[in-house]
């Protein structure tokens, strides 16, 4: 008989353990997206321009690192540990040794040329070799550790705390360490301590490799389909990738995850001028993320009971709608006190945290529809395309963010002109307005994934694969049955040769009799 390993049932620890996954994640991604270009700028001396044009480029790359990335992982066998969780373990080193790399304020006085190098080779290997080989397992676990719908909303809400969690000490920790007081011009400001930000990142490393581990030993993958190399090799990268572009789920997905990135990443970055320049407040930084925490907390306990009530799609457009509204007014209002703005911007991060806790669970229904449609189930793939379109979204924050920075005339010597600061301003609020909007009607109007469209892609896969559980079962028996019988011949061996003796007599006395009666007939017909 066959022996089923008994697997734990999902629960608390799977959704902790998920959580340290984005926690370990952040700790590198979010000191990148928010401080990498202030620590260039201010400590380093390269222009926002150029950061900016490096970040852009590196996309480039990722273009081709994260579809590898997703077609490894779909190839990969499944091991004691599960398809994608030993990636966990296998580069949380690395990802977290570049991410320290390209921080390192001992540089400063080097040529501008070797800082350019030096930033473009760091941030290449930490965004678009390592942080892509353990962010795209990561992602794909979601649909591995269960093939409920309540339960990976569940996850996306976790992971979206975990990140959250990290954000929260980054961008309230880095700005109480990293800056000091100065007099510039008989006026007292904020700036930059390189050599602090340095030991910080190392922290932050450290600290990443930890999370991982967690996120590795909590976990457990239970959804788990078989690799068929012969089905693979139809499926050739170039026809996946076409399977993409037809795929309006997918295409849409992606294009609403660039405009959330380009809003969340340009508020995240912009905090970094707004409040030590505009409001000449670096302490205020931290108590606005604790604020804008909060939002994200409240977003955290609506996010589930909204997303089962009205669907997933259906929440997001409409939190995008009012975040896009917030920032709107926020620009024309122009707060001078910076209190009021910080207000503003936690009441915007509400709308943004509603999209953002359901994000993660909207990319899993997309992995489910594109297995309905083309008939093979390609997480990792999926999930690369999507890391990708994340990635997208992070290079136009950094690239539109460094290139209007450079369009106000913003350097470390002009940081507090009233004029440069009035654009620094606009730049945190009309940016984020606008990818709110783009955000709020690609869902509206294009995705098509909404909560019956749900419903029903479920139903249809838990049809499909329960009928492929009752061959499977069907099968093992048949074989099992065969065994079985086998195993009785061979044990009543001398019986059945018993009964081959008697078969061999009676087949005789027969033959002997229809003999006689041969005999008969003849003389019957002689007379």
């Amino acid at each position: 008989m066959r022996k089923e390993k008994i697997v734990r049932p999902f629960g608390i620890r799977d959704k902790i353990g998920y959580l340290f996954g984005d926690f370990g994640n952040d700790f590198t991604f979010i000191l990148s997206s928010s401080f990498l270009l202030k620590f260039y700028t201010d400590v380093m001396g390269v222009a926002a321009g150029v950061v900016g044009i490096v970040m852009m480029t590196a996309r480039f790359v990722d273009s081709v690192t994260d579809v590898a990335m997703g077609r490894i992982c779909d190839r990969s066998k499944v091991t004691k540990s599960g398809k994608f969780k030993p990636w966990l373990l296998r580069m949380c080193g690395p990802v977290a040794i570049a991410s320290f790399l390209m921080y390192q304020s001992s540089l400063a006085s080097a040529s501008m040329t070797f800082k350019i190098i030096w930033l473009f080779i760091t941030y290449i290997l930490w965004g678009s070799v390592f942080y892509t080989s353990i962010n795209i397992p990561y992602g794909s676990m979601a649909s591995a550790i269960s093939a409920e719908p309540g339960d990976r909303q569940s996850l996306s809400t976790f992971r979206t705390m975990g990140g959250m969690f990290a954000g929260a000490i980054v961008s309230v920790g880095v700005p109480l360490i990293v800056y000091d007081k100065v007099i510039q011009n008989g006026v007292e400001v904020d700036v930059m301590n390189g050599g602090r930000f340095t030991i910080v990142a190392g922290v932050f490393s450290v600290l990443a490799v930890l999370c991982y581990a967690l996120c590795f030993a909590l976990t457990t993958e239970r959804v788990q389909p078989e690799v068929k190399e012969d089905v693979f090799l139809n499926n050739s990268v170039r026809k996946m990738l076409s399977n993409a572009f037809k795929n309006r789920a997918l295409i849409s997905i992606i294009v609403a995850s660039i405009f959330m990135l380009l809003a969340q990443l340009t508020m995240q970055t912009m905090a970094n001028y707004v409040y030590p320049n505009y409001y000449n407040n670096a302490a205020m930084q931290s108590m606005s993320f604790l604020v804008m925490a909060l939002g994200m907390i409240i977003s955290g306990i609506l996010a589930k009971p909204l997303a089962k009530r009205f669907g997933k799609a259906e929440i997001g457009y409409v939190s995008s709608f009012f975040a896009a509204f917030i920032s709107f007014l926020t620009f024309f209002i122009k707060p001078q006190n910076v209190w009021i703005f910080t207000v503003l911007q936690a009441i915007c991060w509400l709308g943004l945290g509603l999209f953002s806790m359901i994000s993660w669970a909207l990319i899993t229904d997309v992995i489910d529809h594109a297995e309905i449609v083309n008939g093979i189930r390609e997480d990792g793939s999926v999930y690369a395309l999507y890391s990708f379109a994340r990635k997208l979204g992070q290079a136009a924050s950094a690239g539109l963010t460094g290139g209007l920075l450079s369009l106000i005339g913003y350097t470390s010597a002009t940081a507090f002109d009233p004029n440069v600061k009035d654009g620094i301003f606009a730049i945190a609020t009309l940016l984020p307005a606008f990818g709110f909007l783009v955000l709020g009607l690609v869902l509206l109007l294009w995705y098509p994934l909404h909560k019956k469209q749900v419903e029903r892609n479920v139903a249809t896969l838990k049809e499909k694969h329960s009928n492929n559980s009752k061959v499977d079962d069907s099968l093992a028996k048949g074989v099992e049955s065969v065994i079985d019988e086998n195993v009785v011949d061979y044990e009543n061996l001398n019986d059945l040769s018993i009964d081959k003796t008697h078969i061999e007599d009676d087949q005789a006395t027969d033959s002997s009799n229809e003999s006689t009666n041969s005999d008969n007939d003849n003389k019957t017909n002689g007379e």
